[in-house]
C-alpha cells in the first residue's frame, strides 16, 4: 500500500461518505479519559503514536496506521512522548 497524501485521504474519505476532514495535532503525553463522539471516524496516523482503548481492547497506533471508530463508542486516548498528528474524517 502506498502512503496516502492528505488529498488522497480526503478524496477517499469523501467517496466513503465522510463529510468533514480535520488535521489534528495532539500534545505529548496527553491523556483523554473515556468519552464518545456523535460522529463516525476514519483516521490515519501521520506522525507520532498513541494508544486507543475501547473496553478492554488497547490498540497501539503509530505513524502509518489507519483506524475506524463508530459514533457513540466509548473510548480513551493516550498520546506518546512526541504527541501525534492524525488526519481525521468525520461522518456526521
Amino acid at each position: 500500500m502506498t502512503t496516502p497524501t492528505l488529498e488522497s485521504f480526503t478524496a477517499q474519505s469523501m467517496d466513503e461518505g465522510f463529510d468533514e476532514i480535520l488535521v489534528r495535532q495532539w500534545d505529548a503525553n496527553l491523556k483523554l479519559d473515556t468519552h464518545t463522539h456523535p460522529f463516525d471516524v476514519s483516521a490515519y496516523v501521520v506522525q507520532g503514536e498513541y494508544w486507543l482503548t475501547v473496553g478492554d481492547d488497547v490498540k497501539h497506533l503509530k505513524a502509518g496506521d489507519f483506524f475506524r471508530l463508530a459514533r457513540n463508542v466509548a473510548h480513551a486516548e493516550l498520546y506518546g512522548p512526541q504527541g501525534a498528528t492524525v488526519w481525521v474524517a468525520r461522518a456526521n
